[in-house]
């Protein structure tokens, strides 16, 4: 319900940020750029909210070996601004690996290491953001006009337990992440678990000596839990069980690598929805339920090795699925079902690890209904979204809501990808101070260097 803005008003940020994983750390990059090049009246003001004690970006699988998807190119600045002193590069040149790096002629870093960047620009920025601290509620204020001009965020954290803090903000920029998907039916629990936190788990079993794995799933995440497993536990067998024949390898090729550029953006919000719905169907395996080649050629030879020494560790449970599956209390009881004979084979293991992906945060969660209903959607009935990632809302609200994902539908295959973060952040900090504009008058100083890379 909305609250009437009071005569005595606490300070109003231009922007709360709603999580702090690399989107939004790009988002206090960029808006920290911006200040440091303008006069202080025309700084932006921006706070960060995020639940976790400290930055941590998919820590359950950083596993020592694994690389990114990405070029170290599409950091969170580069496409932006190529001059940023917060540049992978830059990071490197700081560790002393810079020379190092290249000479190791790649572009696909190590997870681990693209993680300690992250950490490294997290901490650069660290006085923008509150650790610890979980977003409970969104309220809209209403001004004199009973227009929504400001909303209260309201997080649970500090120094005492419970404890309640309220942020007033004329924009809101929610970049809370994804959820892991799970099929129907599914409980995670100590043996049943989701690839998200395959090393936490694993790391309880250290001195133990497992018998059995079972893997679900068919992309990059599924791969890289069986091969992990299938090494960190010389003792046990590792069950992949997918629905296609085999992995399938992701298109990464120069030209299907246009999907992910800035300019894919303007053209897949312009297309009709047909024509959205087919260049999702084109490329989508660039990106979804696909594997790294270099990753199944491994597996495969894994697994032909272990048939020609006649000592099988390693079975992929191809055009099947995992038909029954019980938590015993001791164990997972699995069956799995083939999909052309329903022939059954029940698997005792240790446990289950379900890599199927993940779902984006649905926004209205966060927002809570009051604002939820001020939202407008479009004619498939999902939320409205302008192409500066501003949610379309109805008049009455004139706070500006951005979201950092759950815009698949309508700005393509890289709405919540590492590729257009950089470049995505830049559009949405030009929008915020574009409005600042509208609703004070005063004409914005910007940050020539930043605009001239955002063209």
């Amino acid at each position: 319900m909305s609250q009437p803005l009071p005569a005595a008003t606490p300070p109003v940020f231009d922007l709360i940020g709603v999580g702090f994983g690399p989107s939004n750390l790009a988002m206090a990059i960029a808006t920290q750029e911006h200040n440091s090049a303008v006069p202080r009246e025309s700084a932006v003001t921006a706070h960060f909210l995020e639940r976790q004690p400290t930055f941590g970006w998919h820590r359950g699988m950083l596993i020592d070996d694994a690389t990114m998807q990405v070029s170290f190119l599409k950091d969170l600045v580069t496409l932006r601004n190529p001059a940023s002193e917060y540049s992978f590069l830059c990071y490197l040149q700081s560790r002393g690996r810079l020379v190092d790096f290249i000479n190791h002629k790649t572009l696909f870093p190590l997870r681990i290491e693209f993680h300690d960047y992250f950490e490294w620009a997290a901490a650069k920025v660290d006085d923008q953001v509150s650790y610890g601290h979980e977003v409970v509620e969104v309220r809209p204020v209403t001004g004199p006009d009973g227009a929504v001009d400001h909303l209260d965020v309201v997080a649970r954290g500090g120094e005492r337990p419970g404890e309640l803090t309220v942020y007033r903000a004329r924009n809101l920029v929610v970049g809370t992440g994804l959820r892991p998907k799970l099929p129907a039916g599914v409980t995670l629990s100590d043996r049943v678990w989701h690839s998200r936190d395959l090393l936490r788990h694993t790391a309880r079993l250290a001195g133990t000596a497992p018998k059995r794995f079972v893997v679900v799933g068919a992309g990059q995440s599924a791969a890289e839990t069986a091969a992990y497993l299938h090494r960190e536990f010389p003792g046990a067998e590792v069950h992949a069980v997918f629905a296609r024949y085999g992995y399938s390898p992701a298109d990464d090729s120069a030209f299907a690598n246009r999907i992910f550029d800035p300019a894919a953006v303007d053209d897949y919000f312009t297309a009709p929805e047909p024509v959205k719905r087919k260049l999702m169907d084109y490329h989508g395996n660039t990106n979804y339920a696909v594997v790294d080649i270099d990753l199944i050629d491994d597996l495969y030879r894994r697994e032909y090795t272990e048939k020609v020494r006649g000592a099988r560790r390693l079975y992929l449970r191809n055009v099947a699925h995992v038909a029954e599956m019980t938590d015993t209390g001791t164990g997972v009881r699995a069956v799995v079902a083939s999909l052309v004979s329903g022939e059954q084979t029940v698997l005792e293991a240790d446990a289950v690890v379900y890599a199927t992906g993940y779902h984006e945060q649905d926004v209205r969660e966060t927002l809570g209904d009051p604002l939820a209903d001020l939202c407008q959607r479009d004619p498939q009935g999902r939320l409205a979204v302008d192409r500066d990632y501003r949610l379309r809302t109805a008049p009455a609200l004139r706070c500006g809501i951005y979201l950092q994902g759950g815009t698949e539908h309508s700005h393509g295959i890289t709405s919540s990808l590492l590729s257009n973060t950089a470049v995505r952040v830049g559009e949405m900090l030009e929008s915020v101070l574009a409005e600042r504009v509208v609703a004070t008058g005063v004409p914005a100083v910007r940050a020539q260097s930043r605009a001239a890379f955002l063209g």
